[in-house]
């Protein structure tokens, strides 16, 4: 089974190569990465191109002109991913918020299910201590909200640690995806369930990133308490 996982790097320097050499090292699994570079000026993009150098059979980066979003990235990496012929395809943060020790896990459970999401607020799963009251009531609410308002059975309905089926994301217009950010998540996981696919929440904990700083801002947060009602009326 060939899994493809996707990495959207943007000002990763400092993070990127541990996470691809923690990655490649999970034993049993065939295993590769794409990251995905949006022209970042602290040069994550020569460190992407020295990682494929060093293991070209199993790391691939694409670069972007700037940075475009991070749906797009995405959904770039999708297109790639199933025309290399990947059977499961993952996505995650490269800042280790999503620890690449729950990746077998979370692989296994895509034998069974369609779509498998790392949770944070499925039993058992966590949010860093460091997190603030105010960072964890907009997490925490904006799951709420985007529940209610789509109808989303998931907990963590803006998780972005996940692995599809090549089958799911096959069976998708991902060309008429239009959100980013924690929008995009919810979107993907509206388009997943509308078509019946099956899903499957593994607690994690979800860790501070280790290094540089958050990409979320006012306009990404914004985006997604709006977007969420055009998904539910329009798509």
């Amino acid at each position: 089974m060939k899994i493809i996982t996707i990495l959207p790097t943007y000002n990763e320097a400092e993070n990127l190569p541990q996470i691809v050499q923690d990655l490649l090292h999970l034993e049993g699994l065939n295993l590769h990465i794409l990251i995905v570079d949006d022209n970042s000026p602290d040069g994550t993009g020569a460190i992407a191109d020295g990682l494929h150098a060093a293991c070209p059979a199993r790391v691939q980066v694409l670069h972007r002109p700037g940075k475009l979003g991070l749906g797009k990235a995405y959904l770039a990496g999708f297109r790639i991913a199933l025309a290399d012929g990947a059977d499961r395809i993952i996505q995650m943060d490269a800042d280790f918020s999503h620890n690449p020790r729950y990746v077998p896990i979370i692989v296994d459970c895509s034998l069974k299910y369609d779509v498998v999401i790392g949770s944070r607020y499925a039993p058992g799963g966590a949010v860093d201590d460091r997190w603030g009251p105010g960072r964890r009531f907009l997490s925490w609410g904006g799951n709420v909200y985007a529940r209610l308002v789509t109808g989303l059975k998931v907990q963590d309905a803006t998780a972005g640690f996940k692995c599809f089926r090549r089958e799911v994301l096959q069976s998708l217009a991902l060309d008429s995806v239009r959100s980013d950010g924690y929008a995009f998540q919810i979107e993907m996981n509206y388009l997943c369930q509308r078509r019946k696919f099956s899903f499957y929440e593994v607690p994690i904990f979800f860790e501070d990133r280790r290094i540089g700083l958050s990409k979320m801002t006012l306009p990404i947060v914004m985006e997604a308490a709006w977007r969420v009602w055009e998904v539910r009326f329009w798509r």
